[in-house]
């Protein structure tokens, strides 16, 4: 190998001899320049030698070595391949070996070919000279990628596989990131189409601690679309209309492609007719006519129509459709006041609630119709020129108020369904359109009711009798509590005043107690009178005789007193001891002062003393 370098020295010396005026004797024979210098005597310093000597055979040196430092790139040329392993010359003292497996992206390699190795090894045990391809192959492309994030190269890449939100891209050698967002200036939905790919990208983004590589295909097309979008954007006008193409739909409206200007298609400029969701319109990639309908002042946001290029439904609206008809249509919208019906494609009427039944008690559209029902109706009102419709429903069916007062006369007996509650009454419906109210105070003869649904439920079937009739203001007055008679009427001589009951104390309240003499009738007990014979007083669960002092059939109130039986008694006992005194005393003729004694007695039994 020294042989060989010694022979590169002599033929760089041979031909600097044609332009050099003066040639030294190591430059004539370098060789033997070589083989006869005295390194010990250099060293020991026993000879000088010149600077100019010196000079000299650095420069042949440095012209004809390469220096072997470790971690250096170098470049190297394969002068045999074996069948493991490329011998590179590097122009050093001996050649150096690599294992073919760093070769294995470039099948294609034959000697003669330049290849960049990294110095890894100056001499391994065998005095072989190690070197490393992809070693060398990194470094370089650390640096190259480094520079093209610097100057914004655009850089060849090689796309190897799919990877969560993105793509891995071969660039010089090393991994990059390629973000889905990246990948094109649209939303991409099938990656794999780029697999196996080679593509150009721009190095966007480098963090050298954790040695990741961003790049984008995105950002090279940008440019170019910035220049089209400016020349689009120049020309839009409103009413213009343009060809693009669906790149997004959203629940609310869809994003069109111009050309690489966005414009959106508002979900209520789709169609002249309701729909849910832009998909039952338009499909991803679709390719349709849309017009412009209006933009900003920067024509950033441009706002695109689709249903303005055909003709609205009510200017094709036949002018044979008129008040009276009857049509057939499809519900689309229910609100709380009414349903919303489509008679023709883009052609709605409303039918409020109140047209849905001849019931004046209004109720939800829901209780008479659902979203996609198809129905008839009659128009009631058209407007052409404001584009509304209303219809009714309860104009198919004859108005039962017609013969009311033939079917519901005053005093005649029904069976109706409870329909809702009010606080100060029910509503029962007797048919379709014909409801009536009872008041809670004819619910029941009996009963106290706070409140109606303490008596009965919504849905319950109840027994009525017509009290009132409003033919023209469309109300009935119902009540329950006449069907059956009043057993207060029966009540009234049973328990009359002055009549004596056995009963027991129920309760002890307030100012007094409670003493049920049936289901129906709770009578009250004064305090004062509950005073028994003996002085004492009733308790709670204590039988006794009352009697009856108040007794009211309209305001089911009635009144007992215990102390009145026995002081009825005593009463009754004096006036006929009197009598009986009386008697005697007109036989024994008694003088005026026994008279007056007998009568003080008299007076003072019937006082309690």
């Amino acid at each position: 190998m020294a042989e060989k370098a010694q022979d590169a020295q002599v033929e760089a010396t041979e031909a600097k001899q044609n332009n050099a005026p003066e040639v030294s004797e190591a430059q004539k024979n370098p060789e033997k320049f070589l083989k006869e210098f005295n390194w010990h005597n250099y060293q020991e310093g026993i000879d000088e030698v010149e600077d100019s000597q010196l000079k000299e055979f650095e420069k042949l040196v440095s012209e004809n070595f390469v220096d072997t430092l470790d971690d250096e790139v170098v470049e190297g040329e394969v002068i045999h391949i074996t069948d493991r392993d490329a011998i590179i010359d590097i122009n050093a003292k001996s050649e150096g070996v690599i294992s073919l497996n760093e070769f294995r992206y470039n099948p294609n390699l034959a000697v003669g070919d330049k290849v960049e190795v990294l110095i890894d090894v100056r001499e391994d045990a065998t005095g072989q000279l190690v070197l490393s391809h992809r070693k060398a192959r990194v470094i370089k492309a650390w640096d190259r990628v480094n520079k093209a994030h610097e100057t914004g190269e655009i850089v060849n890449g090689f796309v190897k596989c799919r990877t969560k939100g993105g793509m891995i891209v071969d660039v010089f050698g090393i991994e990059a990131f390629l973000p889905g967002s990246q990948i094109d200036v649209k939303p991409i939905r099938d990656y794999d189409q780029y697999v196996n790919k080679t593509m150009e990208f721009k190095v966007v983004k480098i963090n050298h601690e954790f040695k990741n590589v961003v790049v984008s295909h995105k950002a090279l097309i940008e440019a170019d679309i910035e220049e089209q979008k400016k020349e689009i954007i120049g020309q839009l006008e409103k009413g213009q209309v343009l060809e693009g193409v669906v790149k997004n739909i959203t629940s609310y409206g869809v994003f069109i492609d111009l050309g690489g200007v966005d414009g959106l298609i508002h979900i209520t400029d789709l169609s002249w007719s309701r729909i849910n969701h832009p998909n039952e319109i338009v499909e991803l990639d679709q390719k349709l006519n849309v017009v412009i309908l209006d933009f900003d002042e920067d024509k950033s946001r441009i706002q695109l129509g689709l249903k303005q290029l055909s003709k609205h439904p009510w200017d094709a609206l036949g002018e044979e459709v008129a008040v009276g008809d009857k049509v057939k249509g499809k519900v689309v919208v229910i609100a709380d006041y009414g349903a919303f019906i489509e008679v023709a494609e883009g052609v709605e009427g409303l039918v409020h609630v109140s047209e849905m039944s001849w019931s004046t008690h209004l109720r939800s559209a829901n209780d008479f119709v659902n979203v996609g029902d198809e129905v008839e109706a009659v128009i009631l009102t058209l407007d052409r020129e404001d584009r509304k419709m209303s219809l009714g429903i309860k104009q198919l069916t004859p108005d039962p108020w017609t013969d009311i007062t033939t079917k519901y006369p005053v005093g005649s007996k029904h069976s109706g369904t409870v329909r809702n509650f009010t606080n100060f009454g029910v509503f029962v419906e007797l048919e379709e359109g014909i409801d009536g109210l009872i008041y809670i105070s004819d619910l029941s003869w009996t009963k106290k009711i706070k409140h109606p649904s303490e008596f009965c439920n919504v849905g319950d079937k109840l027994d009525v009798v017509v009290l009132e009739l409003d033919v023209e203001g469309r109300k009935l007055s119902l009540g329950h509590k006449q069907t059956t008679e009043n057993p207060w009427d029966k009540y009234e001589s049973e328990f009359a005043l002055g009549t004596t009951h056995t009963a027991e104390i129920a309760d002890v309240v307030d100012k007094g107690a409670t003493i049920e003499f049936n289901e129906d009738i709770v009578a009250f007990v004064p305090s004062r009178h509950m005073e028994k014979e003996d002085g004492k007083m009733l308790k709670k669960g204590d039988t006794a005789e009352f009697k009856i002092i108040e007794f009211n059939k309209e305001f089911k109130r009635v009144v007992a007193s215990h102390t009145a039986v026995f002081k009825e008694e005593e009463i009754a006992n004096v006036k006929a001891a009197a009598k009986k005194a009386e008697a005697q005393a007109a036989e024994a003729k008694p003088t005026l002062g026994d008279a007056n004694e007998a009568l003080q007695a008299l007076k003072d039994k019937m006082d309690g003393k």
